[in-house]
């Protein structure tokens, strides 16, 4: 299984992970979501109304799933506990930038009253009303974002995210590709704060390796016709082709196999990265033996996480989970918000917002915790909680990014599917 971890407190833990180099783990990165202690009951609840604006729809929908299942399980499991924070989750669709669902979603979860909104999946999104919610007093908590631009944006201290910024899965990702002996990349790029971030990142690590960048066309949110860019790449002549798209790229991948690219040649990203096969869908070939990155730890080290996740969202109706994509970062910011609405004796934004690093373990020396009971139980008890979550320790800097995480390197296999490169 191939992981490569940072913390940014600290220097690189491990090189790039290759063939037969184990996985590099942070202290404290996985615990089992569910269980912990019984907690000392406060004095009275809080009610906390968390809104989401995840993809139902658009370039990302696939992703849509695996997080609304983590937010759900997130709050059944807070308001089961009965330590002193009971969530009323509000689910709402951010669409994309092209079919701009979140115009009309955006108002009506504020209208709602709520203390913060999850989402979205896409950076581009993200961008489009992170003023509105954060401009209302509303904590903007996205378990997926990974563009750079969030680091530095002016968001009164209410923007908080679970995913590491993309100079981290861009650094892997270049390396990955230089290590595998190219000496060539074509990129195919979504024209937004994402897909052009992560080129960037990208390059800049495949170039520091020695390589050089010979194509990189890209194309906008919306757009049906990817020929052009396609045969650009493809007349470069590239070693590797990095796919920096999202859901676009089950149009790409049947022209770039009709041009004859082989599946090894292929890279794949965070926004695109799918099981292909489970899900039933045509990309008009193999792609065994492509490759891709995805933050977060490995999936197949927290199956007791994904599995019971599946459990709770077929019993609550819904179709079994083939994506786990964001479903701990999902989770994990359910948890962290109510932790700090917990400690804060309070559902204001701000006043949340306040004590998120704390719960965080990014300030305040806490005690390390693995579960909302157990956490609950510390604050309610007078003490400080570090929660340490599925998708990683988090850790909180003051801009509200975490600073320890975690990329995972997949590789297709004959079915389509990705798993974990060993």
């Amino acid at each position: 299984m191939g992981v490569f971890t940072r913390s940014r407190a600290g220097s690189i833990l491990g090189g790039i992970a290759v063939v037969g180099v184990s996985a590099v783990f942070l202290a404290g990165c996985a615990g089992d979501s569910g269980g912990g202690s019984g907690t000392t009951e406060p004095s009275e609840s809080l009610d906390l109304k968390i809104g989401t604006a995840l993809p139902v729809t658009g370039n990302l929908a696939f992703l849509g799933p695996p997080e609304i299942a983590g937010t759900e399980y997130a709050a059944s499991e807070v308001n089961a506990a009965n330590a002193g924070v009971t969530i009323e989750m509000i689910q709402g669709d951010s669409g994309d930038t092209d079919n701009k669902a979140y115009e009309t979603e955006i108002p009506r979860l504020l209208g709602e009253g709520v203390s913060a909104i999850i989402g979205a999946a896409s950076s581009g999104t993200s961008l489009q009303f992170i003023d509105q919610v954060v401009g209302a007093g509303v904590i903007q908590f996205s378990p997926a974002n990974t563009s750079a631009a969030f680091t530095t944006y002016d968001d009164n201290g209410l923007y908080f995210r679970t995913a590491p910024s993309d100079t981290l899965q861009g650094e892997v990702l270049g390396n990955l590709i230089a290590e595998s002996g190219a000496q060539t990349l074509g990129m195919i790029v979504l024209n937004d704060s994402y897909g052009t971030g992560l080129a960037s990142f990208v390059k800049d690590a495949f170039e520091a390796a020695g390589g050089t960048v010979v194509a990189e066309p890209t194309y906008n949110t919306g757009d049906t016709n990817f020929s052009a860019q396609v045969s650009e790449v493809v007349a470069a002549n590239p070693d590797a082709i990095a796919l920096i798209t999202f859901e676009e790229v089950k149009t790409i991948l049947p022209e770039l196999f009709a041009a004859g690219v082989p599946a090894d040649k292929l890279y794949f990203v965070d926004g695109n990265l799918s099981q292909f096969g489970s899900n039933g869908i045509d990309v008009g070939g193999s792609l065994e033996g492509a490759k891709g990155t995805l933050p977060g730890l490995s999936i197949d080290t927290i199956t007791d996480f994904t599995d019971s996740l599946n459990t709770f969202w077929v019993d609550e109706g819904n179709e079994e989970l083939t994506e786990f994509s964001y479903a701990a970062e999902s989770y994990d910011a359910v948890i962290l918000l109510a932790l700090a609405s917990l400690a804060a004796g309070s559902t204001d934004g701000a006043a949340i917002a306040d004590k998120l690093v704390e719960v965080s373990g990014g300030s305040g020396d806490g005690e390390k915790c693995t579960t909302f009971a157990a956490c609950a139980e510390i604050i309610n008890g007078g003490g400080v909680a570090d929660y340490d979550g599925i998708s990683g320790p988090i850790t909180f800097d003051d801009v509200g990014d975490p600073t320890e995480a975690s990329i995972g390197i997949y590789q297709y296999t004959a079915d389509n599917d990705y798993v974990a490169y060993e």
